[in-house]
């Protein structure tokens, strides 16, 4: 089922000739990215009690959500196909962008073990406020580098009304929810996206790093670095054929989610100090939108440890000032 075409799309190719792995990586793709789920991702998935998934919403522009449920909402009875038992909650951005033949990515992990897997590909055989079944076009592991290790209680959070706000930029208590913030999860696109039959379709991926690695240049500009990971570059090849993205921060404690979207620039000529703090490039977000969304996460997690590859200091995680 493997297929003889470049798994990558033109922005992935870019960054990777720009990062002079071009060759290796084009030949690892077709190792490691599959248009199907092995079992033991299908295993993974079904035990998972939430999932990441990035959608388009009517003008194009992806957000990153969550969907959830016991252990088991989700299911593979079939190699290309994952069924999710589950649905958007009224004032999730998603709730609109959920149809039939709709291009989705998803991200499953295990915040526990570090462990994360992905898919993309097509919704199918939706069922308002079901469900639906993702057709999978690329399915393929991630290493668990900058993943911070957190334990689930045993219950969910108890779930109270929703408070949302929406604004064109960052108020002073999301400034510091963002500054405090060591996990965020994007959601980017490919330009092929509207295009059925292409695998390059919606993408959603995991950042890490100590608190503070996320800079907040001003209540309308965000900045995060960009480390060195599996050199694959799904998400900064999108951000290089469409600067759109959807950035999602949670509070694995109050349930708080955070949803930013704006347009990205890549800035590849950083200063020295910032190269030997691991960095290899920044990304810069102009926010456009903002949704803060209280009690919306229903699963608490404690925190464990910051994920080891980040050094005793921190020192491959934060942006130099």
């Amino acid at each position: 089922m493997t297929t003889t075409t470049s798994p990558f799309h033109a922005g992935e190719q870019t960054i990777q000739s720009l990062a002079g792995v071009r060759d290796r990586i084009e030949r690892k793709g077709h190792a490691v990215i599959r248009d199907y789920m092995p079992e033991q991702h299908r295993s993974f998935f079904a035990a998972l009690p939430f999932m990441v998934v990035g959608l388009a919403d009517q003008n194009g522009h992806p957000w990153a959500t969550t969907l959830s449920g016991p252990p088991g909402f989700m299911n593979s009875a079939d190699e290309s196909l994952l069924t999710i038992k589950a649905w958007a909650d009224p004032g999730d951005p998603f709730l609109s962008c959920i149809r039939d033949g709709a291009p989705i990515g998803g991200l499953g992990i295990e915040l526990s073990t570090r462990r994360r897997n992905r898919i993309n590909g097509r919704i199918e055989n939706c069922i308002i406020g079901g469900g639906f079944t993702i057709r999978v076009q690329q399915s393929f592991g991630n290493c668990p580098k900058y993943i911070q290790a957190r334990n689930e209680r045993p219950r969910l959070r108890s779930m109270s009304a929703s408070e949302s706000r929406m604004a064109s930029h960052l108020g002073d208590n999301e400034v510091s929810f963002v500054a405090a913030a060591d996990t965020f999860f994007i959601a980017s696109r490919s330009e092929q996206l509207d295009q059925v039959e292409s695998s390059q379709g919606l993408d959603v991926s995991h950042r890490g790093g100590l608190p503070g690695f996320v800079q907040v240049v001003s209540p309308n500009e965000l900045c995060f670095p960009d480390f060195s990971g599996n050199l694959l570059f799904n998400t900064l090849g999108n951000l290089e054929a469409d600067a759109r993205a959807g950035l999602l921060f949670i509070d694995f404690q109050s349930g708080r989610m955070l949803h930013v979207i704006g347009r990205t620039r890549i800035c590849w000529d950083v200063p020295e100090t910032t190269r030997s703090a691991g960095i290899e490039r920044l990304i810069f977000l102009d926010i456009e939108c903002v949704l803060n969304r209280e009690h919306a996460f229903p699963h608490l997690f404690d925190f464990v440890s910051y994920s080891p590859h980040l050094g005793a200091e921190g020192s491959d995680s934060k942006i130099p000032q």
